[in-house]
């Protein structure tokens, strides 16, 4: 599983607009302070506009808001806005995949690693990531990440 920049960037830039206490972020601002190409991170907050995640208002004391609540706003609604389905298996659905032998387990698999990214991508909000206020078990996830990483390269 790849998380793109663009994913990465856009989730940035939500948390910069959830501790805007609801004023108008200047795009100028998000760029300058989450270091991301103010070209770019347009074309990012044009997506989250797109999918209704930020508000946009022109003007001296305009910027971006964002359109609702970031306890109603997930990781995920962010993913899917700029990068599309979580865990895509060449624009197959996985409802219908099948493959023949020895590989028809394999969507089970597939299934699986989606899953696991719905747990955690629809579980944390914007308000959680910015309130360090992680669910216990993306807590306990990333502990046995770290864990077994540094098993593995004996960091």
């Amino acid at each position: 599983m790849r998380i793109s920049e663009r994913v990465d960037n856009a989730v940035r830039a939500m948390a910069e607009l959830a501790v805007g206490d609801g004023a108008p972020v200047k795009a100028e601002s998000i760029s300058s302070h989450q270091d991301i190409s103010l070209k770019y991170l347009l074309d990012i907050l044009r997506d989250l506009k797109r999918a209704e995640l930020v508000r946009s208002k022109r003007g001296p004391d305009g910027g971006f808001t964002l359109s609702r609540s970031a306890t109603d706003i997930s990781l995920a609604d962010v993913f899917r806005a700029v990068d599309g389905p979580l865990a895509d298996v060449h624009d197959e659905s996985l409802r219908g995949l099948s493959y023949p032998a020895p590989a028809e387990d394999l969507p089970q698999v597939w299934m699986a690693i989606r899953g696991s990214l719905r747990r955690v991508l629809e579980t944390v909000t914007v308000a959680d990531l910015v309130e360090h206020r992680l669910p216990d078990a993306v807590n306990e996830l990333a502990a046995e990440y770290r864990r077994t990483t540094e098993e593995r390269f004996g960091h």
